[in-house]
């Protein structure tokens, strides 16, 4: 039995979590920052009670076992995400290398000749703050994930100089460069 599954869920004060009954395993938690929903698979189901929430397996294969601590985390996620929010900070290293937001668009100058445009989602807040860090705020775990993700294969950094974009805090592994050419490497190598 999954470890993880086990264990309840304590409902936080302002969180509503609901089953709609129209719609068999369809979850709704709603929250101060909004309101995210999830399709449940067949194999598992919920449980509220008072201000608790267990995920329950409805069978007894691998698959539902899987599943039964998959569930609980995801719906875990979404509790933290509808009352807290996820946050992911990206840093730009590089001369030149600057990010600002047009509109409904991040616009990153990385060392290219031309301006990256990213569409920003509709569900994603994005800001840059004095130092230029790219700030991705949102509800969704997965989405702020992906969104940074995104962002991040625009210029990864790159093993020589340390170059790109990367998450605040991620060390870059550098490779050492070319070695120098000896003193006497090249002497018999064309000379008459």
């Amino acid at each position: 039995m999954s470890k993880i599954g086990k264990k309840p869920i304590l409902i936080d004060k302002g969180v509503e979590v609901k089953t709609d009954p129209s719609h068999p395993g369809l979850v709704r938690v709603k929250g101060p920052k909004g309101e995210l929903t999830l399709q449940m698979r067949p194999e598992v189901t919920l449980e509220i009670s008072g201000n608790e929430v267990k995920v329950k397996k409805l069978q007894d294969s691998r698959l539902a076992e899987a599943l039964h601590g998959t569930y609980r985390s995801l719906l875990l996620n979404m509790m933290i995400g509808v009352s807290q929010g996820y946050e992911k900070k990206l840093e730009m290293v590089g001369v030149g290398y600057k990010a600002e937001i047009k509109g409904k668009e991040l616009v990153i100058y990385a060392g290219f000749s031309h301006p990256v445009r990213y569409q920003i989602p509709s569900d994603i807040e994005i800001t840059i703050d004095k130092g230029g860090k790219i700030i991705i705020r949102g509800i969704d775990k997965e989405r702020v994930g992906q969104c940074a993700s995104e962002i991040r294969a625009i210029r990864p950094p790159e093993p020589y100089q340390g170059k790109g974009i990367r998450y605040e805090g991620e060390h870059v592994r550098k490779k050492a460069g070319k070695a120098a050419v000896g003193a006497g490497a090249g002497a018999g190598a064309g000379g008459k």
